[in-house]
């Protein structure tokens, strides 16, 4: 398919592949590749580097691509591959310059995506309107569901019916109430025709594809699919979380890298607080249920204060037994007061497993208070460990891809300097963020890092001449052309001892930034701590001056 709008890449590319080939010098995991690259000036590129592939075998269970950038200058699409970590923050996987905006070009960019991230398909996408994506996404992700932002099609309708959005101020509300407050498919069955005819839209072209399409966008169609949101009200209608307030329509390509560069640390060391927050403080109990301390000892602390509100809830949504079957039981869960607005939950006593039709568990991969209701009737007093996702723990980055949907995630890809590098690399962050933890452990862990390296060294040099180099190679030449194509081989001993020395230095460097983070954040906490030792004398002196 010819390109519907094609863009010169300009002197601004230039600098960018420059950017990205010193990048894959410097890290061999660092992976790009260039679409019809002829002349330098025509293709479409595709960038991850080391830390967004292994954030994907962590957290790709859901995506999202956003494509809602475009340069004033060269008016072409920057767009990211994000999703949520286990702390519920955006994170980031890939990104892409887009200069032919065809089908053809969609269809490149997953499948360097895919093969970037070894293989893996996601459980779920979510995208912006586009039907060019749409047909990109069916052919190349087959296995994965599809969701369309509802603020791309609230956008999208605004324009096309911008005459009704005049004539009629309240038509805007009673479509997002249509979309957004119907709990059951039923419901937005039932409200969807009573909308149209209301401002007589019945024969509206527009607002037809949309139903005939609501199983891609209406959120009551999508709730059996996880999309890694914490909340199944949350609706996705904006995606561009993670480079919000760092790119926007007049970020030039030559600034484009240095807004990468300063998104990608701010939440990187978002994220470092949110881990030390969860392994170095205890959150409030709120009652002395064993399941609530075994959830905070599991759960990161954002998805742990999730479900303590879920817990506490259930004290104000009993479970009401309907139907006993023996080993199933169903029962119907309504807030006091609102006996129309229940769910349906189903008990299996022997598996110990329990579905409610809110679907929450499904969605978002966090356990509701209807089920939870369920739990507290069975006297079942902890959580049973299916309803414990690993990507919402602590230790969520312990070990490879997604455990809960790994059986969902086609993989073409075998053994590979990849999979090794990411293996080492997980383990040596592991390492890092222990070694930081004290002075005493840095010293311990320094000394271990030294020996280790020596034995590596040895190792490698009784190797030279009878394994020979290794290749990296993460893609394949066909359409593409990718930096991970290069060979890299080191023939000499010195060379290889050079390179060791090199990531040593490296990973120097990076404890002392460990410990920087580790002081600061110390130092924030004891400011905390201060104020409200403050605020407490204040309010005792306070209680005193009303006693005299």
């Amino acid at each position: 398919m010819s390109s519907l709008r094609q863009h010169p890449l300009g002197g601004g590319g230039h600098q960018l592949l420059d950017y990205l080939k010193r990048m894959q010098a410097e890290n061999p995991a660092f992976f790009y590749a260039v679409q019809n690259d002829n002349d330098h000036s025509a293709g479409n590129i595709f960038w991850a580097d080391a830390t967004s592939r292994v954030n994907y075998s962590n957290f790709g269970d859901a995506i999202i691509l956003d494509t809602t950038y475009k340069t004033n200058r060269y008016r072409m699409p920057f767009a990211s591959f994000t999703g949520f970590n286990h702390h519920g923050l955006p994170v980031l996987f890939g990104c892409a310059l887009i200069l032919n905006e065809a089908e053809s070009s969609y269809i490149w960019l997953f499948r360097t995506f895919l093969q970037a991230m070894s293989g893996h398909y996601p459980v779920s996408i979510t995208t912006d309107f586009d039907p060019l994506i749409q047909v990109a996404v069916a052919q190349v992700l087959p296995p994965t569901r599809h969701r369309v932002s509802t603020g791309s099609i609230f956008r999208e309708t605004r324009e096309r019916l911008a005459h009704l959005w005049l004539s009629n101020p309240d038509f805007e509300t009673d479509f997002r109430k249509c979309v957004n407050e119907s709990e059951t498919i039923d419901e937005f069955e039932s409200y969807w025709p009573s909308l149209l005819e209301k401002y007589c839209v019945m024969d509206n072209e527009w607002l037809q594809s949309m139903y005939n399409a609501r199983h891609h966008w209406v959120p009551v169609y999508l709730q059996d699919t996880f999309f890694g949101e914490i909340s199944i009200m949350d609706k996705n209608e904006c995606l561009n979380a993670f480079f919000d307030g760092y790119v926007n329509a007049s970020t030039t390509i030559q600034l484009l890298v240095r807004q990468y560069e300063k998104a990608v640390l701010t939440w990187h060391e978002r994220e470092l607080k949110a881990d030390y927050d969860t392994i170095n403080t205890n959150p409030l109990l709120k009652t002395p249920s064993p399941m609530e301390k075994q959830a905070a000892s599991l759960y990161t602390r954002k998805i742990f204060l999730k479900f303590q509100d879920e817990f506490i809830e259930t004290m104000a949504n009993p479970a009401t037994k309907i139907e006993d079957s023996g080993t199933i039981t169903t029962y119907r869960v309504a807030k006091f007061g609102e006996k129309t607005k229940s769910q349906i939950v189903t008990f299996n006593s022997f598996e110990m497993k329990a579905s409610c039709s809110c679907l929450m568990f499904e969605y978002s991969g966090t356990i509701c208070r209807h089920i939870l209701s369920v739990f507290r009737a069975k006297n079942v007093l902890r959580l049973p460990s299916q309803y414990v996702l690993k990507r919402w723990t602590r230790n969520a980055k312990a070990g490879g891809f997604s455990d809960e949907h790994a059986s969902e995630f086609p993989s073409s890809s075998g053994d590979s300097v990849t999979v090794r590098y990411n293996n080492l690399r997980q383990e040596a962050i592991r390492y890092v963020e222990e070694g930081a933890k004290s002075i005493q452990i840095y010293h311990v862990a320094m000394k271990a890092l030294n020996e280790a390296v020596k034995k590596v060294a040895a190792v490698k040099s009784q190797s030279i001449g009878t394994a020979g180099g290794d290749t990296v190679s993460n893609g394949e030449r066909d359409e593409l052309i990718a930096a991970d194509e290069d060979v890299h081989s080191y023939q000499s001993a010195e060379e290889k001892q050079k390179k060791i020395r090199e990531l040593t230095a490296e990973l120097e460097t990076t404890n002392q930034r460990c410990e920087v983070y580790r002081a600061n954040l110390l130092a924030v906490l004891r400011d905390m701590e201060e104020q409200k030792m403050n605020l407490s004398v204040k309010v005792q002196n306070a209680r005193l001056s009303l006693k005299e």
